[in-house]
């Protein structure tokens, strides 16, 4: 990857709690039902094939879907990963697998497995500035720079990504850049309840370097790119997209054209849905709250989320620890 520049900390604005004007309905592509695939976390669309990428098990498995969701090959690498979470695509076709899940904040350094087309794998380490993070989300900004956006109960997202050259067996430190706040929007879905509207699951870059986009369990939020300069992006406002209801969705990509994004959720069978992308993704953006940090009065005041964000978050905490205990890898 090149080299990389000093990265100035923008702070996002917030996520615009305004839905985008109604469009084409979502549909369904086709339903994954491999038994290799029971968690699917990661997606990406490669011309008229779909990469997946299962949470969990012993080695790095990436799979090679066709146009019905049936898996039509298996790219690996004998590393045994410890949670890996998310797809992207670098230059060169490279596959870079995010190994960065910690839901129990324990882990020293994440790591990321990259793919090459010719059968080689490289394993790099890296650390956060300021301790452990359990992250979801990657985007492989077109210039091969990775950037990790977190996984918050409270909706507030940081933004990292390397201060030097990745180092194949190596470990280097992340530096923060961006935040990206997240707000209660009332879509359902996901496994936590209304929490589920706050936290982080899945990123993607579009193909033709355009946009990008961040999910939760239960709206996409998808941004204008230029270059490759993803912290700039995010510190504008971006167009929400109410996501069809699923269990536990966590995958995104965009559709080979750039127009539409392709979901997926955790859970067999698991549609693979295309959800167009509204025209006002390019118009003027809505009304957003800064992320400057509020005063006491602001996060207590009448018609405040914050609230129902605690009360939502607390319960997430409790299912999150709660079900991590009982899938604690050893």
């Amino acid at each position: 990857m090149p080299a990389l520049a000093w990265a100035v900390a923008w702070p996002s604005e917030a996520v615009a709690e305004e839905a985008a004007p109604a469009e084409p309905a979502p549909t369904v592509r086709c339903s994954v039902t491999d038994e290799r695939l029971p968690e699917l976390s990661g997606l990406v669309v490669v011309g008229e094939q779909m990469l997946a990428l299962n949470d969990g098990g012993s080695r790095v498995e990436v799979y090679g879907l066709d146009g019905a969701c049936r898996v039509s090959d298996v790219q690996t690498a004998a590393v045994d990963p410890f949670d890996p979470e998310d797809l992207g695509v670098g230059p060169g076709g490279t596959v870079w697998v995010a190994d960065t899940g910690d839901n129990n904040g324990e882990r020293t350094t994440v790591a990321l497995h990259v793919l090459s087309p010719d059968g080689d794998a490289s394993l790099y380490r890296m650390t956060y500035p300021d301790g452990p993070h359990d992250c979801e989300a990657l985007l492989m900004a077109p210039d091969g720079t990775p950037y990790l956006v977190t996984k918050e109960v409270l909706g507030s997202s940081g933004v990292y990504r390397p201060t030097a050259a990745l180092a194949d067996g190596g470990t280097v430190p992340m530096e923060r850049v961006a935040t990206v706040n997240v707000t209660l929007t009332g879509t359902p879905g996901g496994p936590v309840g209304r929490a589920g509207q706050l936290m982080i699951t899945g990123g993607a870059v579009a193909a033709d370097g355009s946009a990008l986009a961040l999910r939760t369990y239960t709206d996409a939020y998808v941004w204008p790119l230029a270059g490759s300069d993803v912290a700039g992006a995010l510190a504008g406002s971006p167009t929400r997209i109410p996501l069809p209801d699923s269990p536990q969705g966590e995958a995104v990509s965009f559709a080979a054209d750039s127009r539409s994004l392709v979901v997926a959720s955790e859970g067999l069978p698991s549609e693979v849905t295309v959800v167009p992308i509204p025209t006002a993704a390019t118009a003027a953006p809505t009304t957003a709250v800064a992320s400057a940090v509020p005063g006491l009065a602001e996060l207590t005041g009448e018609g405040s989320p914050l609230p129902a964000a605690l009360f939502a978050a607390l319960g997430a905490t409790v299912v999150v620890w709660f079900g991590s205990r009982i899938l604690r890898r050893p």
